[in-house]
């Protein structure tokens, strides 16, 4: 999703020396801007570095597609026929394994099974268009109840015991891609950089003597509602309903889907939250802001608790916004307005 959240990089530049150089890539991978920012590094070794992590996220990006020819299209094409073994690479296999227990965790509000939902709303393109739902296919979609348990894995091969699960890892990839370059750029020995996916950023080191700084996008506006710090390791990611939409009628539909519903989430902006290091941070950035974000308004604490999610900011409206007690204090608003609105949630 481009649930964006922006890099203060003009702040950052200003503070370079030339013994202290900083590179900055930008491509288009995943649907999305990414950007690669090495700070310490020479050029030539940083702009390296950063065409490795372009090429293996393009890699990742081809095999994981959801309607283009992919690994993961062949693995649709083979659920729908029901319990015949299809082959499956061990890193998607395990890409599978911990969607699984995150889809549990969440108590299926995150769920990459619902692809044909996805589908069905029009959000598996690169363009959005008002789509022709049809009421009754949701409803039967919805009923059939695909789940990532459905999945089955065993000895290289994969099936599903439920015909209507379709993988999206549309809202995983990103994340685990960010986990990857983090492991790259640590492997090649770069003590500092920063590298967004679409608004799911993850830190290494820090920017000179300062912490990396990082914007959080206002949903309504093309401004930055707030700043705050992200230290080595951390991780951080948006789901909003202002990138991937499309308006009908006056009311806007977003791509986050409710699995329980079949519909796209309504009367909430956008969500962010904060992960600390951990050897999936980047997942956790892309993957728990959703049930979050899906959970009814008085749920939400409570999701993010069991999602295990301490730093989180929920807009729900320009005059309704809450906030945990640990968010709070890392955030430095820049839209003074909002921030009477915050509400703090524990």
């Amino acid at each position: 999703m481009r649930a964006l959240i922006i890099i203060f990089f003009g702040l950052l530049l200003a503070g370079c020396s030339r013994e202290e150089p900083i590179y900055h890539m930008q491509s288009f991978v995943f649907g999305t801007m990414v950007d690669i920012t090495i700070y310490g590094e020479s050029e030539e070794d940083a702009q390296a570095i950063s065409n490795d992590i372009i090429r293996q996220f393009q890699d990742l990006h081809n095999r994981l597609h959801s309607w283009r020819p992919s690994e993961v299209t062949a693995l649709n094409h083979a659920y729908k026929r029901g319990k015949v073994p299809t082959r499956i690479s061990a890193d998607v296999a395990d890409m599978i394994a911990e969607a699984t227990d995150l889809s549990i965790k969440s108590k299926g509000l995150f769920n990459p099974a619902i692809g044909e939902l996805i589908h069905h709303w029009g959000f598996q393109k690169d363009e959005f268009k008002p789509a022709k739902i049809d009421p009754k296919r949701i409803a039967d979609l919805v009923k059939a109840d695909p789940q990532m348990v459905d999945i089955v894995v065993e000895n290289g091969k994969s099936y599903s015991t439920n015909p209507t699960v379709q993988l999206d890892l549309g809202g995983y990839a990103k994340g685990y891609a960010l986990d990857q370059a983090l492991l790259i750029l640590r492997r090649q020995g770069v003590r500092n950089a920063l590298v967004n996916i679409g608004g799911n950023i993850i830190a290494l080191g820090q920017h000179g003597t300062q912490p990396w700084r990082v914007g959080i996008q206002h949903p309504r506006k093309p401004d930055a509602i707030a700043t705050l710090d992200l230290p080595s390791g951390w991780a951080i990611g948006t789901s909003g309903d202002y990138q991937r939409y499309f308006e009908l009628k006056g009311t806007r539909y977003c791509h986050i889907i409710n699995p329980a519903t079949g519909y796209p989430v309504q009367g909430v902006q956008s969500v962010t939250v904060l992960i600390s290091p951990q050897p999936n941070a980047g997942v956790l950035s892309d993957v728990t802001s959703k049930p979050i974000f899906i959970s009814q308004p008085d749920a939400r604490a409570a999701m993010a608790k069991q999602m295990e999610v301490k730093d989180y900011l929920v807009i729900e409206s320009d005059t309704k916004i809450l906030a945990s007690a640990s968010m709070t204090k890392r955030l430095n608003w820049l839209d003074k307005q909002a921030e009477k609105h915050v509400v703090e949630t524990h």
